[in-house]
Formats: C-alpha cells, sequence, structure tokens
C-alpha cells in the first residue's frame, strides 16, 4: 500500500478522536453532502497511530448505537474504509418465532430467518467492493445509523464475492452469503454515495417502534400483506 500521509487530516483526527474520548463519535445524518460523495481511495492518508485510534473510537460509537457497521463517511471522512461486526445476539433482535440459531435457522418450529443470518467477527475493509455470485436476492427490513429510527426493506444479492484490503495493505477476497454479505454490501454502498432508501421498497419504510410492534416476525410475509407492497416494487407508485 502506498503511504501518502496527511498531516492535517491525520491533526484533525487526533483531535476529532480526543474530544470523543474515544467512545461516542458523532455519527453524520442524511443531509450532509459527505455522505453523497464519492468516497477516495484509502492509500494511508491518515498516520498508523492515530488511524488505529480512530478504528477504536469507530468501533466504540458503532457498538454503543448499537449497528453492525459504520463506514468512514459517516464519522465524517471521505475515505474508502468501513468497519464491520454481529454475533449471535444480533440474530436474535426482532426474532418473535422461537429462538435462531447461528445458521439463520429458527428453533421450536419457528420460520426459516430470512435474513441468512451468520456470524460476522470485527474487521477493517480498506478499499472494498464486491460482486454478486448469483442475481438471487433476499428481502428484509434494515437500517442505517445515519438515518436513526426508520428501516425499510432492501433487496440484496444473497451471495457475493467481497474484496478488500486489511490494515496491513494485504488483498483479502472472500464468498459472503445472507446478512454478512447484507452488512458488506450496506457498508461498501457508503463508499460511494448511496444510502440504503436509494434502493429500499419505499412502501415498507417504518419507524423502529413500528417495526419492532408490527413486523419484527423473522418473515417479511406479514409486512407485505398488510402495508401492500412486494419485492418488485421500488416506490409506491409501481
Amino acid at each position: 500500500m502506498q503511504m501518502a500521509v496527511d498531516e492535517n487530516l491525520t491533526k484533525i483526527i487526533e483531535k476529532t478522536v480526543k474530544k470523543a474520548k474515544w467512545k461516542s463519535l458523532s455519527v453524520v445524518e442524511i443531509g450532509d453532502p459527505v455522505l453523497r460523495q464519492k468516497c477516495g481511495k484509502w492509500e494511508g492518508q491518515i498516520a498508523p497511530e492515530t488511524f488505529e485510534k480512530l478504528i477504536r473510537a469507530m468501533r466504540s460509537s458503532m457498538l454503543s448505537k448499537p449497528g453492525v457497521g459504520l463506514a468512514a463517511p459517516q464519522v465524517g471522512i471521505p475515505l474508502s474504509f468501513a468497519i464491520m461486526e454481529d454475533h449471535v445476539p444480533g440474530a436474535r433482535r426482532g426474532g418473535a418465532e422461537g429462538e435462531l440459531k447461528e445458521d439463520g435457522h429458527m428453533e421450536k418450529g419457528g420460520r426459516r430467518d430470512e435474513r441468512e443470518f451468520a456470524e460476522l467477527p470485527f474487521f477493517v475493509a480498506l478499499n472494498p467492493s464486491y460482486t454478486p455470485i448469483s442475481s438471487k436476492k433476499a428481502y428484509f427490513y434494515e437500517g442505517c445509523l445515519s438515518l436513526p429510527g426508520y428501516q425499510a426493506v432492501v433487496g440484496r444479492y444473497l451471495d457475493i464475492e467481497a474484496r478488500w484490503e486489511d490494515e496491513e495493505g494485504r488483498e483479502k477476497a472472500e464468498k459472503l452469503h445472507g446478512w454478512p454479505a447484507r452488512i458488506f454490501q450496506h457498508e461498501t454502498d457508503h463508499l460511494s454515495g448511496t444510502l440504503y432508501l436509494d434502493k429500499c421498497i419505499t412502501r415498507s419504510f417504518s419507524s423502529n417502534g413500528n417495526c419492532e410492534k408490527f413486523w419484527s416476525s423473522p418473515s417479511i410475509s406479514r409486512a407485505k400483506k398488510e402495508l401492500g407492497f412486494s419485492p418488485k416494487m421500488k416506490s409506491d407508485e409501481e
């Protein structure tokens, strides 16, 4: 990886992290132009020690929300990197019928969880990208820390080949399925200025409270019926 440390950017991030006390970075919300920019390629613009502090602060902020991913523009940095992480407790959020196993199936006779949940250990993805392995998509509610309080159904490729560089600059590639694939697509989209709202079925849009109250089943079948949408829809006019 070509190192090109930007001293001014490094100093700004040092001050930002110090001010946040490593625990609570401000997350940029929708409407801020940084969320609509195409991020610049990561080329080591932040000094390694400062970058390590930033990643620690981003992870603390992400977990405290709670969230399962956080992209650089969400903390005001238009560079191509993101962090991601989710574990078993995340699989059970909203699980109304039985208990979700780690393989994405429901116990006690419940329906299969349409998220296709699987563990996603913490990692840092520099310059991430993805390619669909097939055209098959999974549809489920997702939210975003930059649009707090709301969720909508988004179709995501069920299987992708994910590519990125790790913190040492080593190229990585891995086939991801289901929930981890959804997270990777969501965070990578942020880096091109794309939000989940650009891809969601608008008729499914819901507050977190109503999503928990009405649509917390591991299937979106009830939401499709009662809100009147289908996976083919993009807006209420379709």
